[in-house]
């Protein structure tokens, strides 16, 4: 479970904010410094529309496995409550975690993922989505999450931009 020092990869992301292309240039950029920093198999990023009380994935690095688009109503689940509702970082570490918070667990394993960090993309005090990672079992640790929350601080515009965009 190799890491590296995420200090060049938050640069990267910070300027790939400044370029034309939002947001959709911010999240490959967090696809790509995240999988570098900490590691993934899959990376997906979920918004949050409040108003509608419902969440869309917006971003894919398997768009044929994990399409975006299309919007669906919020469920209360427990992990809402834990990752969106009170901001807590969620991590996963093996299957049967994954089954139990995830509808399509079998679709998540085919993938060779058996753990996940879901990262609350938080501002003002309210959860504007979550950065998903996910890889092989037992990968993430609570020693990922310092970085993860710096990486979700600087995906809070790019999340806003789409709330704004309706």
């Amino acid at each position: 479970m190799t890491r590296h020092d995420p200090a060049p990869h938050y640069a990267a992301v910070a300027a790939a904010a400044r370029e034309p292309g939002q947001p959709g240039t911010l999240f490959a950029a967090l696809d790509s410094a995240m999988g570098r920093a900490i590691g993934h198999r899959l990376f997906t990023v979920l918004v949050v529309h409040p108003g509608a009380n419902e969440s869309q994935r917006y971003y894919s690095n398997m768009p044929k496995e994990y399409p975006v688009g299309g919007r669906k109503p919020i469920n209360q689940t427990h992990w809402f409550q834990r990752v969106l509702g009170a901001g807590e970082c969620y991590i996963g570490r093996t299957y049967e975690d994954i089954r139990d918070v995830f509808f399509d667990h079998e679709l998540i394993r085919s993938l060779g993922c058996e753990s996940v960090l879901n990262i609350p993309v938080r501002w003002n005090g309210s959860s504007l989505g979550t950065i998903n990672l996910l890889h092989h079992a037992n990968w993430y640790t609570e020693a990922d999450i310092a970085a993860a929350q710096v990486f979700a601080a600087i995906a809070a515009p790019g999340l806003m931009q789409v709330i704004a965009e309706g």
